[in-house]
C-alpha cells in the first residue's frame, strides 16, 4: 500500500525520452491498468488506441500541433515543437459520447495509464487537444479508417517512453488550501 501512495506522490510528467521502445510486457501491464479505471455504471465507455509506428506518431504530432492556441505558437518556434516530445509510444484515449460520464471515465483511464507507467519505470505525460482532433472532420474520417464509430470523442494522448537519465524533477510543495474540511452543520 505504501508503495502505491509513494508512486502517486512521486509521479511527474516526462517530456524527454530515450529512443528505445518500451517492451510489450510493460506496455500490456500499463494498458491493463487503464482498463481497470472506474467508469460510470461500469459501462467501460473508453477505448485506448496504441500507436508505436514512428511515421504515424509524426503525422499525429503535426496534426496535434495544428490545434495549438495562437498565443502558444507565438511564444515558441512552432517548427521546432513536437507535442509528443519524441515519445516512442502514443496512447489515445477516446470515450463513447453517448455515455453521460464519457469525459470523466476517459480521464480516469488516463490517470491509471500515467500512474501505472510511473510504477513500472516508464515516463508518461498527458498531452491535450485530442478533443479538438476528433471533433474535426479529419478526426471523424480517421475514426472511419480505423473502424471506430463516430460517437467516440477524444479525451487525451498518453505519451510513453523510458525517460532520459538526466531528467530532473522539481516537486512543488502542495498549496495550503488544497484540502478543506467541512464540519459545519447544514441547516
Amino acid at each position: 500500500m505504501e508503495s502505491t501512495l509513494n508512486d502517486l506522490k512521486s509521479r511527474r510528467s516526462i517530456r524527454k525520452f530515450k529512443e528505445e521502445q518500451i517492451s510489450d510486457e510493460v506496455l500490456n501491464k500499463i494498458l491493463e491498468a487503464g482498463t481497470y479505471a472506474p467508469t460510470g455504471m461500469g459501462e467501460q465507455a473508453p477505448i485506448i488506441l496504441v500507436i508505436q509506428r514512428k511515421d504515424i506518431i509524426e503525422r499525429l504530432s503535426q496534426w496535434n500541433k495544428s490545434f495549438f492556441p495562437d498565443e502558444l505558437l507565438k511564444a515558441k518556434d512552432a517548427d521546432d515543437v513536437d507535442p509528443f516530445y519524441g515519445a516512442p509510444t502514443v496512447l489515445i484515449v477516446l470515450a463513447d459520447s453517448t455515455i453521460p460520464t464519457a469525459v470523466y471515465d476517459g480521464s480516469l483511464v488516463m490517470g491509471n495509464l500515467l500512474n501505472a507507467a510511473h510504477a513500472l519505470g516508464v515516463g508518461a505525460c498527458w498531452i491535450h487537444r485530442a478533443k479538438e482532433e476528433f471533433d474535426s472532420q479529419q478526426g471523424k474520417e480517421l475514426l472511419k479508417v480505423w473502424d471506430i464509430p463516430e460517437k467516440y470523442i477524444g479525451i487525451g494522448h498518453c505519451i510513453l517512453g523510458y525517460p532520459v537519465d538526466d531528467v530532473e524533477f522539481n516537486i512543488s510543495p502542495r498549496k495550503e488550501d488544497y484540502v478543506i474540511y467541512i464540519d459545519k452543520k447544514l441547516d
